[in-house]
């Protein structure tokens, strides 16, 4: 279930922490991780880019008042780049310990972003921190290191972009307590783009509902539909003064492609939209 279905009460109270990065919950999704956190469990989070994931990790280790290790995963990142190396320094060679390395080590949320991306061999030094063992090898150094009670690992990526080749393995996925994330529903979203952009809520609304209907061309003309980070960019210039049809083509349009016939057409969407 995704959980834009799971909206939260209206009346739901709710207080502001200025240290807490914001991030408006539209389910339970804040007490699935604390709940994971508590019981040590490993979490995968699935979305579309720009749906908020990469936030709602950095709200929810600001809110535990945990370290946070993020690691933005890409081709070329080898399990050596998580873990460490031997690098020479002073004249002498010394262990330079990795990300992943450093949150076992001390505590605190290792946040593999795109984990898809990376090599292979990444996904294979995962595997001792996601099940009942919690230790991470490390061949290099002779080092069996056990994570401590405040370590969680958890990975992302979007399942509707990525390539058969590039697809997250059935026994990976068993590993982790999943969650499927999406793009708020309308009236929250607005309220997000309001909040990060400064721009009022009621023209915020007009930019959501752009939104909505590219995201329906999502396969057709569009490999992704629009981001709610392109609709915070947007309101931003936006807010700050920049004409309408000029910010939503250097936010929205240009981003989302690069074919000019395919362009024109998102723009004729804005001047429907904003006239």
């Amino acid at each position: 279930m995704s959980l834009s279905t799971l909206t939260k009460p209206a009346d739901a109270p709710s207080t502001v922490d200025a240290s807490v990065p914001y991030y408006q919950s539209v389910g339970n999704e804040c007490e699935m991780f604390e709940q994971a956190f508590a019981q040590r469990l490993p979490l995968l989070l699935k979305g579309p880019t720009g749906c908020g994931k990469t936030r709602f990790i950095s709200h929810m280790a600001a809110k535990l008042g945990k370290p946070l290790h993020t690691v933005s995963c890409h081709d070329d990142l080898t399990a050596a780049d998580l873990t460490g190396r031997y690098l020479l320094k002073g004249g002498e060679t010394q262990w330079v310990d990795g990300p992943l390395t450093r949150a076992v080590r001390e505590g605190g949320i290792c946040y593999l972003d795109e984990v898809v991306e990376a090599r292979k061999d990444v996904t294979v030094v995962l595997h001792p921190l996601t099940d009942d063992r919690r230790v991470l090898p490390l061949e290099r150094t002779g080092e069996l290191l056990e994570a401590p009670d405040d370590f969680m690992l958890v990975v992302s990526y979007n399942p509707g972009y990525q390539h058969i080749l590039k697809s997250l393995k059935p026994s990976t996925r068993q590993r982790f307590v999943a969650m499927s994330f999406d793009f708020p529903p309308p009236a929250v979203e607005r309220d997000i783009v309001a909040k990060e952009s400064g721009l009022p809520a009621e023209r915020c609304a007009a930019l959501v509902n752009l939104a909505a209907s590219l995201r329906g061309m999502k396969g057709q003309d569009l490999e992704e539909g629009i981001s709610t980070r392109l609709l915070i960019y947007c309101a931003t210039l936006i807010q700050a003064g920049m004409p309408i049809l000029d910010a939503a083509r250097a936010t929205i349009v240009e981003p989302l492609s690069d074919d000019a016939d395919v362009q024109e057409g998102l723009m004729e969407a804005v001047r429907a939209t904003f006239g």
